[in-house]
């Protein structure tokens, strides 16, 4: 009797991790060219996301990264994703007196061999529901740029054009092609200068 228990203990067990949970996503990263080339694991933490990256295709050195307003990776421009997550209307830039964006990350660096392994925190985000959940509606997604953010410029740190994206789905198992009513919001109508 006691070996039956045991087997159904762990049975139960395997079914409960088998779904991914309300404090962990895990968020495949594609490039323009439809290339799977890394992945990043996001964990809820107390004072914000915590953002596990592994990435390969880079150049080497420095690259902008942000969360982006919707779960939309459509290469080669990734143009679908939207602006940064700005729940609260500030301005861009970790280093800018009336920033960040909550989806404001700070840069990642590749190595010689265009390698990134690196860990962020997304201070004040959540993977729960509320304003500065990004899991919020559809969800976001994460998006590398091909050059550093300098982190007051805006609206996008002068980090250029969006090179890898992964989608933060709110359902964690839901199509890659999820409609959404919404369109990519335009960052210049409270910004005069426009950029990728």
């Amino acid at each position: 009797m006691r070996l039956i228990f045991i087997i159904l203990f762990t049975l139960v067990l395997a079914s409960c991790s088998n779904g991914e949970s309300e404090s962990t996503r895990t968020v495949e990263m594609y490039n323009g060219a439809g290339d799977m080339v890394g992945a990043a694991t996001l964990n809820e933490m107390p004072d914000g996301v915590q953002v596990k990256l592994k990435l390969e295709g880079l150049t080497p050195g420095l690259h902008g990264i942000h969360v982006h307003e919707y779960p939309l990776c459509e290469g080669p421009d990734f143009k679908s994703a939207g602006s940064h997550l700005n729940p609260e209307g500030n301005e861009h830039g970790l280093m800018h007196p009336e920033g960040a964006h909550l989806g404001d990350l700070p840069n990642i660096e590749a190595d010689s061999d265009g390698l990134v392994d690196a860990e962020l925190m997304l201070s004040g985000a959540t993977l729960s529901e509320g304003k500065n959940s990004i899991l919020k509606g559809d969800g976001t997604s994460l998006v590398v740029h091909e050059s550093q953010d300098d982190g007051v410029s805006q609206p996008a740190g002068n980090s250029g054009a969006r090179i890898m994206c992964g989608e933060i789905k709110a359902e964690p198992n839901s199509s890659s092609d999820a409609n959404t009513e919404d369109t990519p919001t335009d960052p210049t109508e409270t910004n005069e200068k426009q950029e990728e």
